[in-house]
C-alpha cells in the first residue's frame, strides 16, 4: 500500500466542520487513489456511521486497488441513536460491530481492523482472540491497535500478530519515540501515524496556544494535554 494514507474522519459530519458537499468528498477521495494513494482510514464512530459508508461508496468502484482500514471500540447503542456512550471491546459486541462495517464499507473482508482504544474493562487477549476468529472466518484480514502502550501490545501480538499501531506522532508529539517505536520494531508492527502536522501547527494553522482554549480537534487530542509552556517548546523545536 502507499507510504501516505488518507484520514477521512473529518470529510464527513461529526467531527468538525467539513469543507465541502459530500460529492465533493466523494470526488475528493476518488482523486486521492487517481494520485496513487491506496491507504484510507475510517471508523464505525467517525460520524458514527456515515463516514464508513461515505468511504464504502467513494472506493467501491476502485475496492481492488486499495487497502481499507476502520475501527472498533466504542459502545453505540443504536443507529437510531448515534452517540457513543463510553468502550465496548466484548467479543459479542466486536462480532456485531464488523457485520455493519462490513456493509457500509462494501466491503467482504475488512482489510485492517483496528481496536479504536484499550478497554480497561476487556482483557486485551480477548479482543485479540475475538479478530483472530474474525480473520479465520475471512471477516478480517489484519488486526491493529490504536493508542496502545506498549505492554497491551505485547499481550495481543502473543495472541493475533498485530500489524499495525495507530497513534499520534509528529515533530509535535514525539513521545512513541521513548518506547512505543522501539518495541514495533522489535515485533515487526507498522507504525500508522495520525496528525504527522501537529493538528494543524506544522502548517501555520494555529498561531497561538490561546486557540486550543476552543473546542478543536488539536484542543483534546493527546498531545494537547501538554502545559502551554510545554507546547510552545515543542512548536520551536
Amino acid at each position: 500500500m502507499s507510504a501516505l494514507g488518507l484520514g477521512c474522519m473529518r470529510l464527513s459530519p461529526g467531527h468538525g466542520t467539513v469543507a465541502g458537499t459530500r460529492q465533493e468528498m466523494l470526488a475528493l477521495i476518488r482523486a486521492a487513489v487517481e494520485r496513487r494513494v491506496t491507504f484510507f482510514d475510517t471508523a464505525e464512530v467517525y460520524g458514527p456511521f456515515v463516514n464508513e459508508e461515505l468511504v464504502g461508496e467513494a472506493l467501491a468502484p476502485m475496492r481492488d486497488q486499495v487497502v481499507i482500514a476502520t475501527k472498533f471500540g466504542f459502545q453505540i447503542d443504536s443507529e437510531k441513536d448515534p452517540h457513543p456512550v463510553g468502550l465496548n471491546s466484548r467479543p459479542e459486541y466486536i462480532k456485531e460491530t464488523v457485520e455493519g462495517s462490513l456493509r457500509r464499507l462494501k466491503v467482504d473482508a475488512i482489510d485492517l481492523f483496528y481496536q479504536h482504544r484499550v478497554d480497561p474493562n476487556v482483557p486485551i487477549e480477548d479482543v485479540a482472540g475475538t479478530v483472530k476468529d474474525l480473520i479465520h472466518e475471512g471477516n478480517v484480514k489484519h488486526f491493529g491497535l490504536s493508542e496502545a502502550g506498549a505492554q497491551p501490545i505485547r499481550r495481543a501480538h502473543a495472541i493475533q500478530p498485530v500489524a499495525a499501531l495507530q497513534s499520534e506522532y509528529s515533530l509535535w508529539w514525539k513521545r512513541p519515540e521513548e518506547e512505543l517505536i522501539p518495541t514495533l520494531e522489535e515485533l515487526g508492527i507498522g507504525l500508522v501515524p495520525f496528525s504527522p502536522l501537529g493538528k494543524g501547527f506544522s502548517r501555520g494553522r494555529l498561531q497561538k496556544t490561546r486557540s486550543l482554549t476552543k473546542r478543536t480537534i488539536a484542543a483534546v487530542s493527546p498531545a494537547s494535554r501538554l502545559n502551554p509552556a510545554r507546547r510552545i517548546a515543542l512548536w520551536w523545536i
